[in-house]
């Protein structure tokens, strides 16, 4: 079964807009985790702009509570983070390549380019027993590198599909991803995804058949606005208990 994983950042943004720790990191994640979700995810850049590395070894003694419940870090490998991550030990690291200066995160790893460098990051973190992720186009050649490294999993970048899906076009949306996850599965790669999936492009999303975790942050804190966020989160449980009802876990 699908797996959801709440990405806090935007909590974490919100309390550092005042100066202060309003909203509380950890008490977001409490209250995820109590109603459901299957993990928690955050994402402390260069620049700690929202997350920061100090909430990292929170949430790590948090999920100690919470035995069936994942924390996955992701991130840009800079030494700091991978020191950080090292130290905490998550059940997951994402890696991405987003530079300092972006906005949010906008494509995935070019492994011809960057294969090398990635490869011994990837090989370090397993050996300090964390899972690997690496954060994916859903292109063909590309899934085939990360392979080829060594990870554990990807996760596909789905800004594209969900552009796509508001703009109408559901099933032209989703013909890389279906292809992209089939091949990684093919490889024996876990597939992951997230980034713009939300309470109305997730259930379609989910005909792929084979998806672990779906990462959602932005889009759950925004709906929460109008539903509450622990509504928010029953209904997103909801979409993908239907898909496993449906056969398609």
């Amino acid at each position: 079964m699908t797996k959801l994983s709440v990405n806090l950042n935007k909590f974490a943004l919100l309390r550092n807009s005042r100066g202060r720790d309003y909203p509380n990191v950890l008490t977001m994640a409490k209250r995820c985790l109590d109603s459901g979700v299957d993990g928690i995810t955050i994402h402390p850049r260069p620049d700690q702009r929202h997350a920061k590395y100090s909430d990292v070894y929170e949430l790590a003694e948090l999920l100690r509570q919470y035995p069936e419940a994942e924390l996955n870090i992701e991130g840009n490998p800079v030494p700091e983070f991978l020191n950080v991550v090292k130290e905490a030990v998550p059940h997951q690291c994402t890696l991405v390549p987003d530079d300092p200066n972006q906005l949010t995160s906008d494509h995935g790893w070019d492994l011809k380019k960057d294969g090398n460098f990635v490869s011994s990051i990837v090989k370090d973190l397993q050996e300090n027993q964390i899972r690997v992720s690496l954060f994916m186009d859903p292109v063909l050649d590309q899934i085939e590198l990360a392979k080829g490294l060594g990870t554990d999993r990807i996760e596909l970048y789905t800004e594209a599909y969900a552009r796509q899906f508001a703009e109408g076009n559901k099933e032209k949306a989703v013909q890389d991803y279906q292809t992209a996850a089939a091949k990684a599965q093919e490889l024996g790669l876990g597939v992951n995804a997230g980034h713009d999936l939300d309470l109305m492009n997730l259930e379609f999303f989910l005909k792929i058949p084979g998806v672990l975790e779906v990462s959602i942050g932005h889009a759950l804190v925004v709906e929460s606005f109008d539903h509450g966020l622990e509504e928010t989160i029953r209904q997103y449980l909801k979409i993908i208990s239907r898909k496993k009802d449906a056969g398609t876990e």
